[in-house]
């Protein structure tokens, strides 16, 4: 429309041709008001204007009215299509104002061909290097969200994946021990009420200490409402020993090794080397009730070495349930291969089972 209207004061200045001219030129701008109908129907306006400014081009005149709107239809037309078919339009009508300028140049004596040319074939060329030039950027500003919402995407599902970990670790460890105790309980309800009681309490613990946990992970799924309450520490290494015992308390002897845990690593890396041994010692509780087990946690200068094993109990466990049951081991794992590190689970010769890991710890210390 700015277009438009510059074209329409060109017209009215005086010049050297006769005020019947500027007002036949100006008669000729009004052809410009359709310009609104470009943005719905920029082809067939473009296909008219083509036709009248290779028409009037062919009478020998040059009206830069019909230059403009010519500009502007292939500009909107150009802007909707993908660049190759935008070059072939614009080369289309390139040609049919050439054939036209040709014929006036070669049948009209008053033709005046570098005129009808300029005002002609300038502001198509202007147009449609405008229109490829905002295509182009539209098309990157697109890639660039498209792209944008697939790392969103990304990082969604990874979250999801941990909270989802986190979840299983915690609740599947908790309720391990709480069924083993709590059977107990029922059996000792009656001649033991002590040893009963204390399996009580120890449930009550154990079910006060998943709660925090809990509150934790489900913390991380709060936008705004995650650094608004007091939240329970992450365990670290520290805490395996207050994992063994809770373990002991479900029946399990568990007999823990630690060596060199007094070194601070990374608050993830504890967590993950964390959870390893509590799922490992969770399906020694689910898997093999009564087994001993020993777990042994070495922290050297470039490795964190565990290794979980159990005599399989008085049913001599050989395995866990089969395949695609559970994520326990494959959590393990994408845990420990986070860090680079390797781990290796399954059963062992005489009955029993051994969960093995190591991950690298150097640069990941606090």
């Amino acid at each position: 429309m700015l277009a438009a209207a510059g074209a329409g004061v060109l017209t009215v200045l005086p010049g050297p041709g006769a005020h019947a001219e500027g007002a036949r030129l100006l008669i000729s701008l009004l052809a410009c008001v359709p310009v609104l109908a470009l943005r719905r129907w920029p082809l067939p306006v473009l296909g008219v204007v083509t036709a009248a400014a290779g028409t009037v081009a062919a009478w020998g005149s040059a009206f830069l009215p019909f230059g403009v709107l010519l500009g502007l239809a292939l500009y909107f037309s150009a802007l909707g299509l993908p660049r190759p078919k935008s070059i072939a339009l614009a080369v289309a009508v390139a040609a049919a104002l050439g054939v036209a300028v040709a014929y006036s140049a070669s049948a009209v004596s008053t033709a005046q061909p570098m005129a009808e040319a300029t005002v002609n074939f300038v502001p198509l060329a202007g147009a449609w290097f405008i229109a490829d030039s905002v295509a182009a950027r539209r098309r990157y500003q697109a890639g660039l969200a498209a792209q944008a919402q697939r790392e969103r995407a990304a990082e969604v599902r990874e979250e999801r994946v941990r909270i989802a970990r986190e979840m299983h670790d915690v609740v599947a460890h908790a309720l391990a021990v709480i069924t083993v105790q709590a059977g107990v309980g029922r059996c000792l309800a009656g001649k033991r009420p002590e040893q009963a009681s204390s399996a009580l309490s120890s449930i009550e613990s154990i079910s006060r200490t998943a709660q925090d946990e809990l509150r934790v992970v489900l913390g991380l799924l709060r936008d705004g409402e995650a650094g608004t309450a007091p939240l329970a520490p992450a365990p670290r290494l520290i805490d395996v020993q207050e994992l063994a015992d809770t373990v002991r308390a479900s029946g399990v002897r568990v007999e823990l090794l630690m060596e060199g845990t007094d070194r601070r690593l990374s608050p993830s890396l504890e967590l993950s080397i964390y959870r390893v041994v509590q799922e490992a010692l969770t399906n020694v509780v689910k898997h093999a009730p009564g087994a001993r087990a020993v777990a042994e946690l070495t922290v050297s200068a470039g490795t964190a070495r565990l290794d979980i094993r159990d005599d399989g109990g008085p049913g001599n466990r050989a395995a866990p349930p089969g395949p695609g049951t559970g994520h326990g081991i494959t959590g393990m794992r994408e845990r420990i291969g986070a860090f680079g590190g390797w781990l290796v689970a399954g059963p062992v010769a005489g009955g029993g089972f051994r969960v093995t890991a190591e991950v690298p710890v150097e640069g990941v210390a606090c």
